[in-house]
């Protein structure tokens, strides 16, 4: 069962909002067991529109439009799909205008005759009742194709996805199941995970696929099988994620997205009973932000500092005005200081800290754009590490974070 998601909007188009409705449709069209086959986005016309419709029937069995169904010219998403089936006859829906007149009386609006438009639908169209807003979407069912079309607002989406769409497209027909496992890895680049488990992917059946993920600091192995029976899967998925732990285990972090690295540092140190401090300055607070993230962490987490300047770095964390004029404020010597004026002012039991040149100037450093480095210190050790991350500056703060957790990960360990 293929579907194929339709964003209509020049402003998406444009780069003015991002799409992140194809995000959720996608996701939770998968969790049903329908594949997405294609992602298109087109503009509010009417002939791209036509054209758009006419080439998904083709390719796949479910076609899920969003946007332009509001009460104004530009949106043409409802008159276009009624000139593609063929159907100029509008009913209007009473309970529709109800809604609208209800929703426009708790904000204190009056209703006005534009509006009613939105209570019309081609008389081929499945009424679907929004809850969250004033346009309904519409359900059609033509030549063995579903086409559903739903407003762009995104919470008026989700909620007629959820509701409404997902129990239609499962009472229709008859699907598979889809089933993911994904391993978290971090520490390792991708062609060096290929390599070391280039074995087990030749010999995976032909129902079960395996995808790199790759970003900052981390490579996500995602397994998908799929098939007509949920337990026969899962006792596989569980059999082939055992095999991978055996062949790469000291870079595996955890199961599923939600075992994000600074989720096990933060379970780490909750057992353990510790608790950390941060003293950040190329990357003004992220490694502070994304473990605060995680629910709970103010178990663990004391506090942090962002000493993006020399001055700062000598107020706020007692670094010495001697080590920045002998080694620069881009120096093992430097990271080692902030991160003990963290630990020390926040009585943790660990502290990491991070400076450098993430670009693209040097700010009076001898040191190159994309040289970092990283204090790790705790009751026990104190660790520096030098880091070259690159360019450009977006690059090097996201390596840096990455590489920060990764470090601490490996020491709570």
């Amino acid at each position: 069962m293929k579907a194929e998601i339709i964003t209509i909007g020049d402003e998406i188009l444009i780069g003015q909002i991002v799409d992140t409705n194809s995000q959720f449709i996608g996701q939770e069209l998968n969790k049903i067991g329908v594949s997405v086959y294609q992602i298109t986005s087109i503009q509010d016309d009417e002939q791209h529109i036509l054209n758009a419709l006419k080439e998904a029937q083709e390719r796949v069995d479910i076609v899920i439009l969003t946007g332009g169904l509001g009460p104004t010219k530009d949106d043409i998403t409802k008159k276009t799909i009624a000139k593609f089936f063929n159907d100029d006859q509008l009913i209007e829906y009473p309970e529709v205008i109800a809604h609208i007149k209800e929703m426009f009386q708790k904000i204190g609006h009056p209703f006005k005759e534009i509006q009613r438009y939105q209570a019309q639908l081609p008389s081929k169209a499945t009424l679907l009742k929004n809850s969250f807003g004033t346009a309904p979407g519409m359900w059609f069912y033509e030549n063995e194709t579903v086409f559903v079309s739903l407003p762009g607002v995104p919470y008026e989406m989700k909620g007629l996805i959820t509701n409404q769409v997902l129990p239609k497209i499962q009472k229709q027909f008859q699907l598979p199941f889809i089933i993911h496992k994904t391993i978290m890895t971090y520490g390792a680049g991708e062609s060096m995970i290929a390599e070391r488990i280039e074995d087990f992917e030749n010999n995976l059946p032909p129902y079960i696929k395996l995808a790199y993920l790759p970003s900052f600091g981390k490579v996500r192995l995602r397994l998908s099988a799929k098939g007509d029976t949920k337990e026969i899967l899962e006792k596989e998925l569980n059999e082939k994620v055992a095999a991978i732990y055996q062949l790469i285990p000291e870079i595996i972090t955890g199961i599923d997205d939600d075992s994000s690295l600074e989720k096990r540092v933060g379970e780490l140190l909750t057992k353990k009973e510790q608790t950390i401090a941060t003293a950040e300055s190329l990357t003004g607070g992220q490694i502070a932000a994304n473990l605060v993230s995680v629910p709970g962490s103010s178990a663990y987490f004391k506090g942090g500092f962002i000493t993006y300047s020399a001055e700062t770095k000598i107020s706020q964390l007692d670094v010495f005005k001697e080590t920045i004029k002998i080694y620069s404020v881009v120096s093992k010597e430097v990271a080692l200081e902030m991160a003990k004026g963290a630990k020390r002012k926040l009585q943790t039991n660990y502290a990491i800290a991070v400076t450098g040149n993430a670009g693209p100037t040097t700010d009076n450093t001898d040191k190159s754009v994309g040289i970092v480095y990283i204090a790790l210190i705790s009751d026990e050790k104190e660790v520096v590490q030098e880091f070259n991350f690159g360019q450009p500056r977006e690059k090097v703060i996201n390596r840096t974070v990455s590489k920060a957790l990764e470090m601490l990960y490996k020491e709570l360990l």
